[in-house]
């Protein structure tokens, strides 16, 4: 009788333990997230980790990629309602503050700092 009232109020308690799993215990988390609300330059240069070089040129619900080779690249937001995420098929990149997380199809993601 004692194991089946046990095992009934674990079953009861179950989602409440799964719940406070999934909340934040203290405040180390919220102030690791970066404030992504200040609006990024118009343009921009990055220094890549790699060695290479990139602008890019933000134009509000997309941006322009221009590499060290001259070539350019368009991305849309993604989703639509970003002004930090851009990308379309494999390729896309992650703007946070001064650093940008450069993400190609078949290549190892690269952190860039302007």
């Amino acid at each position: 009788m004692a194991l089946r009232r046990t095992f009934q109020v674990t079953l009861a308690l179950s989602p409440l333990f799964v719940a406070m799993a999934c909340v934040p215990q203290n405040n180390s988390q919220k102030a690791a997230v970066t404030d992504v609300s200040a609006p990024q330059p118009r343009t921009a240069t990055y220094t890549c980790a790699d060695g290479g070089r990139m602008t890019i040129e933000n134009l509000g619900t997309s941006v322009r990629v221009l590499g060290a080779d001259g070539v350019s690249e368009d991305l849309p937001a993604s989703p639509a309602n970003q002004h930090s995420r851009f990308g379309q098929e494999h390729d896309a990149i992650v703007i946070d503050g001064r650093e940008a997380l450069v993400m190609k199809a078949g290549s190892t993601p690269v952190t860039c700092t302007r």
